[in-house]
């Protein structure tokens, strides 16, 4: 018999979040803001239908798909579905060259924060699915409260700043 949820383990550490799959309305569109203007490598397509995407060779991290969205328009304000999907840069010399890749191309921003725990730039892509482009600082860096529980904010991220490491 299964054990009650409070009584049972947590997830396993060591788990991690896969691939995520978009519906888009136009695949080429989609494609040429993911590959194009994100860096994605194109992996794989199955014909008109879908591309599958990564950073370095994985098998795919963004799939792209119009199964069952083709043609279809951006979600209504006020519906559910995804907030966003976050790509995390190993460092803050790559997170600043993905802005200066967002700016090359001019794809606006939505926003830009300092969250304490990470740095991050949000977007959206041509279906309107929240983009997060961001990298975490070292845990020891981390803010903490008097009593050490983890206490993240909301401040502007100086783009600037950001920007002076892209080279």
């Amino acid at each position: 018999m299964p054990q009650p949820a409070a009584t049972r383990p947590a997830i396993h550490p060591g788990t991690r979040i896969g691939h995520v799959h978009l519906k888009v309305a136009d695949l080429e569109r989609a494609l040429a803001f993911w590959r194009d203007v994100i860096g994605l490598e194109e992996q794989q397509r199955y014909g008109d239908q879908a591309v599958f995407l990564s950073a370095g060779g994985y098998h795919h991290h963004i799939a792209l798909n119009t199964w069952e969205s083709k043609g279809g328009a951006w979600p209504p304000p006020g519906t559910t579905g995804l907030f966003h999907v976050a790509l995390v840069y190993p460092d803050r010399k790559a997170l600043a060259q993905a802005l200066l890749r967002l700016l090359e191309a001019g794809w606006p921003l939505e926003g830009a924060s300092d969250h304490g725990v990470s740095e991050a730039l949000y977007l959206r892509d041509p279906d309107g699915n929240g983009v997060e482009l961001y990298r975490d600082r070292p845990e020891a860096e981390w803010p903490r409260d008097a009593e050490g529980k983890l206490a993240m904010v909301t401040r502007r991220l100086d783009l600037n700043a950001l920007l002076a490491e892209a080279n």
